[in-house]
């Protein structure tokens, strides 16, 4: 299947975010709450442009299914969404008042240009590295986690069986939309580095 190809073909980078210390952080649970609270911040930032960029590919699709299938996936990441509200209530973050990390926003003009310009296919091929990479983390982190981890609420959600579902879902979509092409492949790679810069801007915002 297409989707097993393109995750395959980027392991290095995605045992890369495992091993990366932001995530070593969440794991041991020695992650600095300020750098926590800034990922929050800049996640919910992400999330939003995410969930555009749903909409634009199903504005985009040429039949009723695919746009069934692309805003009920608009509707999970409202969900996660509501998660990063929780968050921020919690620390204090008034997310509209977010400015994007100069990485942040690399990756969500990328989203949302793919979006609005490419088939859903290309779109789909973008998006999915976030899913996958992020289901991928949760369940890895779960195998080891500690009673008393103050993250772990955070590797829960991206561990729970309906996470793990719905990454299975947009990859099907993926598999159906998407032809194997340079196209393809380059937008999920380039979506997968973009997640590695991601935690790297989180560990360090001046980088």
């Amino acid at each position: 299947m297409l989707h097993d190809i393109l995750w395959k073909q980027n392991l290095r980078l995605a045992d890369e975010c495992l091993h990366h210390p932001f995530v070593r952080g969440l794991a041991d649970g020695t992650l600095d709450p300020e750098t926590f609270k800034r990922y929050v911040a800049q996640d919910a930032f992400f999330l939003n442009a995410f969930a555009r960029a749903y909409a634009f590919a199903a504005a985009r699709s040429q039949d009723m299914a695919t746009f069934t299938h692309l805003c009920e996936l608009l509707n999970e990441v409202l969900r996660e969404l509501e998660l990063h509200a929780g968050y921020a209530k919690e620390l204090k973050i008034k997310l509209d008042c977010v400015q994007p990390y100069p990485a942040v926003a690399v990756y969500t003009n990328f989203l949302l240009a793919t979006a609005g310009q490419s088939d859903p296919g290309e779109t789909l091929a973008a998006m999915t590295p976030c899913m996958r990479l992020y289901g991928y983390l949760g369940t890895e982190l779960a195998q080891t986690i500690g009673a008393d981890n103050p993250y772990q609420p955070w590797i829960a959600t991206y561990s729970s069986p309906d996470f793990q579902a719905l990454i299975a879902r947009v990859e099907s979509l993926l598999d159906s939309m998407a032809q194997d092409s340079r196209a393809v492949r380059d937008a999920y790679t380039y979506a997968m580095q973009c997640e590695l810069n991601f935690f790297s801007a989180m560990w360090d915002p001046a980088a």
